[in-house]
C-alpha cells in the first residue's frame, strides 16, 4: 500500500491544475484515499484520530500567529503608497544616469519585499508603479519586465518574510523528529530568528548580483537603458521622510528578532502597529481603506491556515499507507548520499513550484523530506535558505513562473509575452548563480546564525 501515497499525491497534484481549491483538495483527496484504504483493508483509521490533536496545535502555534500580523503590516504599507513615495524620491535621485531608474527599482523592489513578504502584491504594485514609467523613459521591455520581476520575488527570502516564518516552523518539526529518530531525546530546535539570519547575507547577495548586472547592462548597452534628466530634484527632506520611516519599521521588526528582544510574534505586531501609524502619519489610512486592509488580512491568513489544515491531514493519511518509509528508503539509496538526495529534493520543489504555491510546498513536502534529509546531516538552516532561494527561481523562471502571470496581469497590452520571458532569463541565471554559490560555500547561511545565536 505504500505506492498509494504516493499515487495521492499525484491526483492531487491533477486535481490542483484543474483548478480546485488547494485546501479542499488537500483535505478532501486524504479523505476520500483514507476510506478507500479502509475498505480495501489497507489503512489504520487510527492516524485519523490524531486530527484534532494537530488542529488544537496550530491554533495554539504562536509562531504561526506571526503570520496574520505580518500580512496586516504588509498590506497597510502597500496601501499607504510607501512604495511609490519611494520610488519617486529614488528614481528623482538616480534618474539622470544610466541604468539608474533600474537600480531604483531594485531597491524599492527589496525594501517592499521586505516589508509585505508576499510576492503577489510586490510584483503587481510594482508592476502598476513602475512599468509604465520605465517605458515611458525609453526602457527596453524587457529590461523593464525583468527588473520588476526579479524584484518583486525578492520576498521569498528578505527578511521578514511569510516563506521564511512558514519553514521555519515546518523546519523545526522536522528537525525535532529527525534527532528523536537518531535516539536525541533532547533535540535542538530551530527559530524563525536562525533562518532569518540565515537568510540576510544571501538575501542582500541576490539584490547586489542584480544591481550589478543592470550597471553591466548601462555600460555596455546604453541604450537599454538609457538616463532620464528630469527637472524635478529630490530634497534632503524628502528622501528622509520616503526611506527612514519604512527602513526604521523594518530593522525595528527584524532587529528585534535577531537579537533576541522579541519573539518573531511579538516583533511582528510590533511591525502591524508601526505600519498603521505610518499610514496615518501620511494621512493614507480612513475607515474604508483600514476596513480593507482588514478583509484582505482576513482572506490571505485564512488561505494559509486552512492550507495547513489540509496539508496535516493529507500528511496523516500519506504516513498511514507507509509512503513516508518508501520515500526514505529511495531518497537514502540514492548514488551520491545526502548530495544526491538534496538535489533530486531541490529539483522536485523546483518543479513543483511551477504548478502550486510556495505554502502548499512548504506544508505537503518539506515535511516529507526534511526529517529525511536533516537525519542525514544537512543543517537545517542553511536547507532552509536552500530552499526559500529554490523556490524564489521557480517563482521566476518561464513559462510557468508565478511572478510572470502577475506582471501580465497588470502589464499594457503593448507588452509582448516574450519579452516578459526573455527579459527574466539573466535573472533566473544570477538567482542560479546565488543558489550554487550558498550551496558551495554554506557559511553564507550559517555565519550569521552562529555568531548571533552560538
Amino acid at each position: 500500500m505504500e505506492w498509494v501515497g504516493l499515487l495521492m499525491f499525484a491526483v492531487i497534484i491533477v486535481v490542483l491544475l484543474a483548478g480546485y481549491p488547494v485546501a479542499f483538495t488537500l483535505g478532501g483527496v486524504a479523505l476520500i484515499f483514507a476510506f478507500v484504504g479502509t475498505v480495501a483493508g489497507g489503512f489504520d483509521t487510527s492516524f485519523l484520530g490524531s486530527m484534532p490533536n494537530r488542529v488544537f496545535g496550530i491554533m495554539s502555534n504562536e509562531t504561526l500567529l506571526a503570520v496574520p500580523l505580518f500580512v496586516f503590516m504588509g498590506i497597510t504599507l502597500e496601501r499607504a503608497r510607501i512604495a511609490e513615495g519611494l520610488l519617486d524620491n529614488l528614481s528623482a535621485l538616480f534618474g539622470g544616469i544610466r541604468g539608474g531608474l533600474g537600480i531604483s527599482v531594485t531597491v524599492v523592489g527589496m525594501l517592499l519585499a521586505a516589508s509585505t513578504g508576499i510576492v503577489g502584491a510586490t510584483v503587481v504594485t510594482m508592476g502598476l508603479l513602475s512599468l509604465p514609467t520605465m517605458l515611458r523613459r525609453g526602457y527596453s521591455p524587457r529590461i523593464a519586465s525583468g527588473t520588476i520581476c526579479a524584484a518583486g520575488t525578492l520576498g521569498q527570502i528578505i527578511p521578514p518574510s511569510i516563506v521564511l516564518v512558514l519553514l521555519a516552523d515546518v523546519l523545526s518539526s522536522a528537525y525535532s523528529q529527525a534527532q528523536l529518530s537518531q535516539g536525541n531525546f533532547s533535540p535542538d530546535t530551530v527559530s524563525v530568528g536562525n533562518l532569518f539570519a540565515g537568510a540576510l547575507i544571501p538575501g542582500l547577495m541576490l539584490v547586489a548580483l542584480y544591481i550589478l548586472y543592470l550597471v553591466a547592462v548601462a555600460f555596455f548597452r546604453p541604450k537599454m537603458m538609457p538616463p532620464y534628466e528630469s527637472d524635478e530634484r529630490p530634497t534632503l527632506t524628502g528622501l528622509v521622510l520616503a526611506l527612514v520611516p519604512p527602513l526604521g519599521l523594518i530593522l525595528a521588526v527584524l532587529g528585534s528578532i535577531i537579537a533576541g528582544l522579541a519573539t518573531p510574534t511579538e516583533a511582528a505586531g510590533v511591525g502591524a502597529v508601526g505600519a498603521v501609524l505610518l499610514a496615518v502619519i501620511k494621512r493614507q489610512l480612513s475607515y474604508a481603506r483600514l476596513r480593507e486592509i482588514m478583509e484582505s488580512t482576513i482572506r490571505v491568513s485564512s488561505m494559509v491556515f486552512l492550507i495547513l489544515i489540509g496539508a496535516s491531514l493529507f500528511s496523516l493519511v500519506f504516513r498511514g499507507f507507509g509512503a513516508d518509509h518508501l520515500v526514505q528508503e529511495w531518497l537514502t539509496s540514492l548514488p551520491g548520499g545526502k548530495v544526491g538526495a538534496l538535489l533530486i529534493v531541490m529539483l522536485l520543489m523546483f518543479l513543483l513550484g511551477f504548478v502550486i504555491d510556495f505554502i502548499e510546498i512548504t506544508f505537503v513536502v518539506v515535511p516529507i523530506v526534511g526529517p529525511i534529509l536533516l537525519a542525514m546531516g544537512v543543517d537545517p538552516v542553511w536547507l532552509g535558505v536552500m530552499m526559500g532561494l529554490n523556490l524564489q527561481t521557480s517563482f521566476l523562471t518561464p513559462p510557468f513562473g508565478f511572478a510572470l502571470f502577475y506582471l501580465r496581469g497588470v502589464a499594457p497590452a503593448t507588452l509582448a509575452t516574450g519579452d516578459i520571458y526573455r527579459g527574466v532569463m539573466p535573472f533566473v541565471l544570477l538567482q542560479a548563480v546565488a543558489l550554487l554559490l550558498v550551496a558551495l560555500v554554506p557559511e553564507l547561511a550559517t555565519w550569521l546564525p552562529e555568531i548571533v545565536y552560538g
